[in-house]
């Protein structure tokens, strides 16, 4: 028999961790171009470049603090930015998402699902996709 406790603390972590995995799996199935159910580097490359693309829109190739639009801490941008130039291009920015999926991807297998993304690494990871 489940106690009305067991029930309580499943209802509650429903509710709190509820939409968190849903904003993890949904990312999987909007960037998941071989619809295998995780993400690979090359998925994750491809929806950041696409990304960049839209937030840069002087077409200058870069992008400033403004445009990069809290994605990345200041402390965080100095530190992808090897020319200290103030802004990140493409390679730049690719090579931050590269570090974040890395470090999302605990097990080195080469992807990450759902549960991966919902870790802190993993969500640090999304804000440079959305």
């Amino acid at each position: 028999m489940i106690s009305r406790r067991s029930v309580a603390l499943a209802l509650t972590f429903a509710v709190v961790s509820g939409p968190a995995w849903s904003a993890s799996g949904s990312a999987v199935k909007l960037f998941d171009t071989d619809n295998d159910g995780t993400l690979d580097l090359a998925e994750v490359k491809k929806a950041a470049a696409a990304l960049f693309a839209k937030l840069d829109p002087d077409h200058d190739g870069t992008l400033d603090v403004r445009e990069l639009r809290g994605r990345l801490s200041a402390k965080e941008l100095a530190a992808a930015d090897p020319d200290h130039d103030g802004t990140l291009t493409l390679d730049e920015y690719l090579a931050v998402v590269e570090q974040r999926f890395n470090a999302a991807n605990p097990d080195k297998d080469g992807t990450l699902d759902a549960k991966e993304l919902n870790s802190r690494a993993g969500r640090a990871l999304l804000r440079l996709l959305r």
